[in-house]
This record gives structure tokens, sequence and C-alpha cells, in this order.
């Protein structure tokens, strides 16, 4: 009888209920919308508008709403001067009031317990926005994994701290607010995508520049850790040679911001208008978190090196040509002599040894992918590499990869344009005018170049002239990401096999090259590379 009893409790608290077009959260019903077999809810609200007095302010509960409430057109975009012009957005406007996720599911019944991908985009904490299409959650969602894209707070609206600010805060800090934006986010979808049809225990996070950066954080975060079942990086991660700044020299900054904009005090700042506040305060580049004590105690390496950072699967790598050699030469020939006078400013006696490890020795090594190597490794490479050999020490899986493949030429259609930074096209130089119709396309994957492909968008960019063999790139990139999601473990069948790095194979496990014909390489040279710049960085602590 007690046996009978018991059946009847499980069956009722796994009650299968079906997911139609009209969804019950915590907070009130939302109503989205079907195509191509996936139910998509647009604009739904996770945190009140940091609007008037929550403007630089932890983001605050959301407020239930009456009846049914429409998710079938994008939120607004997060506040942003037009950093990177080629950006597309979906968002109908941009607005401090832009705390909005949107989903992407194909679940019947909530019993399915899909596997979740929350996706925060890249921009460098100064730009972008979950409407972009090319982090679109369609065709994962058509691989049996929630798509979700989530805003958060950029520039001085995301990260501006200031003495006051932190004084008047619980808990005492302040400059944050972007990241706790992507907390509030992840906590929101734990606690409402099973009636989605969602698996709250089996949500993964990705981002990509920027967005991997938050990742790498996110991992970190007391406020985030536990929350989280995987965690896949693109290009980026704050640990060795980023590092965060403490409360007190952020607050500092903040204050000497706004004297140097002129601005009398912070009640004058609360008092500007959205526009007006990002003309008079631009965003400089990419924030460094804050040691506010509340998201962020200590530093991510500080987290990394005690093992105490989320104990889940990872999946990082960057791109082949994140950066160019010849940003570095800063218009000067391409020889070795001024290749390895521009790097010694910042390697100084240690420069002759770091040119070795990466086997620049001539002048052809500068532009050949040696260089490339180089360079890709100071901004994004190494750290990302890092994060890799941090977390595989404490015995979790770690699928590292190196992203190969150059995107085709722009499409006739676009006319006499050129690709851009952000996935889209500009203008064509007056040098590059003077050129070949068509520019030679890079010799690799350049920053950024991998959402599409990973995301299974390449339809979503109409400005390149995709071929087949960047479709079944794409189909390869999705399926890894997808599996991923689902078990901890990017293999399955018909794939490349991908061998994990953990604590037993740390600079013998090979990496894999994704490109027209993705392979395991084994680099032992390159690991020597890498073990040579953290040598340099931690010289430098």
């Amino acid at each position: 009888m007690l046996a009978i009893v018991s059946l009847a409790i499980l069956s009722a608290c796994t009650k299968k209920e079906e997911v139609t077009l009209q969804v019950k959260t915590q907070y009130g019903v939302l109503e989205g919308f079907e195509e191509n077999g996936v139910k998509t809810f647009l604009g739904v609200p996770f945190a009140q508008a940091p609007v008037g007095e929550l403007r630089w302010k932890a983001p605050q509960p959301l407020q239930p709403w009456e009846g049914v409430r429409e998710a079938k057109k994008f939120g607004n975009d997060p506040m942003q001067p037009d950093i990177f012009g080629d950006m597309a957005f979906r968002g109908p406007a941009r607005s401090e009031d832009c705390l909005y996720l949107n989903i992407w599911t194909t679940a019947a019944t909530t019993d399915e317990a899909l596997p979740v991908l929350i996706y925060f985009n890249g921009g460098g904490l100064m730009a972008g926005s979950g409407s972009e299409p090319r982090y679109d959650g369609a065709a994962i969602a058509k691989e049996g994994v929630i798509g979700v894209t989530a805003n958060y707070r950029e520039g001085v609206f995301g990260f501006f701290a200031h003495p006051e600010l932190t004084a008047a805060s619980d808990y005492k800090g302040s400059g944050n607010y972007g990241f706790l934006d992507q907390v509030a986010a992840i906590k929101w979808v734990k606690e409402n995508i099973a009636a989605f049809g969602g698996n709250p225990d089996r949500i993964t996070i990705v981002g990509e520049s920027a967005g991997s950066f938050s990742v790498s954080r996110l991992m970190c975060s007391p406020l985030s850790k536990d929350l989280i079942a995987g965690a896949m990086l693109s290009s980026g991660a704050e640990v060795l040679p980023y590092n965060p700044v403490s409360q007190a020299d952020a607050d500092a900054a903040g204050a000497a911001l706004l004297k140097e904009a002129g601005i009398a005090n912070l009640a004058d700042a609360m008092a500007i208008n959205a526009d007006s506040l990002q003309k008079i305060l631009p965003p400089k580049g990419m924030a460094n978190v804050v040691l506010d004590g509340y998201f962020m105690k200590e530093s991510a390496d500080a987290v990394f090196e005690k093992g105490q950072q989320a104990q889940v699967p990872l999946l990082a790598g960057w791109n082949s040509l994140e950066a160019h050699p010849m940003q570095v030469l800063q218009g000067k020939a391409p020889t070795y002599q001024n290749f390895k006078n521009a790097l010694k400013a910042q390697f100084g006696n240690m420069t002759d040894e770091i040119l070795t490890a990466y086997g620049i020795a001539a002048d052809e090594d500068v532009l050949s992918q040696k260089g490339f190597d180089l360079v890709s490794d100071l901004f994004t490479g190494f750290p990302t590499w890092k994060v890799c050999d941090y977390h595989a020490k404490t015995g979790l899986p770690v699928y590292r990869y190196h992203y190969m493949h150059p995107r085709p030429q722009v499409s006739e259609k676009m006319g006499d344009k050129v690709g851009a930074l952000a996935g889209g096209v500009r203008e064509k130089t007056e040098e590059e005018k003077k050129a070949a119709a068509q520019p030679e396309i890079a010799p690799g994957a350049v920053h950024s170049a991998d959402i599409e492909y990973a995301m299974g968008n390449l339809d979503t960019n109409e400005y390149y002239a995709w071929q087949k063999e960047d479709y079944d790139i794409s189909k390869l990139f999705l399926t890894y990401y997808a599996n991923f999601c689902k078990t901890g473990n990017p293999n399955g069948e018909g794939l490349p096999q991908w061998t994990a790095i953990t604590k037993d194979n740390l600079d013998k496990a090979p990496v894999m090259k994704i490109d027209v014909e993705s392979k395991e390489i084994a680099s032992p040279e390159k690991e020597n590379a890498y073990r040579t710049l953290e040598k340099f960085y931690k010289s430098r602590k």
C-alpha cells in the first residue's frame, strides 16, 4: 500500500504538461509564436527595468504581471553607441530598459527536460545584444537544446563604479552591474525553464569575446558558479594577463571620470538622460571585473588556482586569426627586426625567448601562421588556454579547439564592400578600391568569425557567399555544441573524435582543429609556447 501511495505522489510531482504557445512562468503568462517547428518567446523580462532610481543598482526582482504578456518581439537592445557599425540588431530601440531574454524551444511537453544553452553576446562590454541574428537560438533548438540569449547592461550603464554607489549598496560594492544582470538571467532561467520543457539542472553558459570573458567570471562568482552544468568559452577569459580592479580603485576611477566630464556629483549624473550620458561618458574599452566582495571576492586566477570554480565540464577555444601582426607593427614593414622591436616594449629581456618559442626567426615568419599565433595568443588565445590549463588540473574534462576556417568572400550582391569585425560589411577604403575587386580572404578565422558557424546561423548573415563547406563545418560545430550541452561531452556518432584534456594528459592532449577537414592535432611545441608566455606573465605579477 505504501509503495502505491509513493508512486502516486511521484506521478503527481512529475505530471506531464503540454508546452504550448502560452507558458506560465513564476511571474505571469507569456505568449510566443511558432516558426519552422520552434516555439519562440522574445523580449522576456528577467528583472525590473534598471531606469530612474534603479540606474547603477543591482538588478531587482521582476514584478508579476496580470493576464497574458505577448512575447513575440525582441525587447530593447542595451544602450550603446555605434562602436561596431556592422552589428545587426532586432530590438525596437536602444534603452536602459534592456533586461530581456529570448527563448527557442522544440519541447512538446515539460517532461522532455531538454538541456539549455544561454548565450552572452560579445562586443567589448560596450556593445552587442541578444537580439543579434548570429546568436539566434532556433538552430540549436532543432538539435534538442533550448536556446536562450540574454541582454546585460553595457558601457557606463553596466560598469560604472563610484564611492557613493558603493556606500549605498547592500553589499557595499559597485561597478559590476552588467555581470549581475547575467547572474539574474541565469537565475530566471533556472527558476522558469522547466515550464518551457527545459531542465534547470542542465544549463550550459557560453559567450564569445566579452561574453567569453564574462563566462569565465561567472564560473568563479559565488553567485553563479553553482547554477550551471557546463561552460563554453569562445575567444577570451579574465585570467593572466588580465587582472581585476579593487573596489577602491574602481571608485576612484569613477569619481575621476565624472570630474573629467564636468559632472559635479553623482546626483547630477543620475539626472542626465541616457542618450546624453552616453555621449558625455562613452565607453573606453572592455571593463575589468571589480572585486566588490559580492559578485567577485578575489581574482579569477585565485579561484582557478584553488580549484574553487564551477565544477563542470568545459569546452573552450579561439580562432586562428584573432589578431594580425600588422596591428603590433603599427604601419612598419613586417620584418623580423621590426616585429622584435615592437614586442620588446612588452616582453623586455624575454623577447628572444618568446619569439623562439613561437618559431619566429626570420622575416617570412612574421606574416606566417607563427606570427598570427603569437599576436592572437596575446589577445585571447593565451588566457583561454590558461583557463583550460587551470580547469583540467581539477580532473574535470576540458575540450579545447582551434577554429581555423576563414569566412568566404563577401557576396557579390553586397557591391563594393568588404567584411567587417562583427560579421557584417563595411565600405572599402581607398586603398582597397585601388586593389583587386575582391581583396584576398584573410588567411584564417578572424575574431568573431566562429559565431554563425557554431550556432548554425549562416543563413542569418546574407553578407557572405556561403559554400557547401561552410555549411558542413557549421553542422559539425553546432553538433559539438549541442552534444556538449546534453552530456558535457561533444563527441557523438560520425563526428571526428575529440579527446578531453585532464590532469593526466596536460601538455599532451591533442586539440581539435575545426576546419574543412576537422581533426585532432597534438602540438607539443605550441604547449611550450604557452608555458613560455605563462612564465613571462607570472614574472610580472
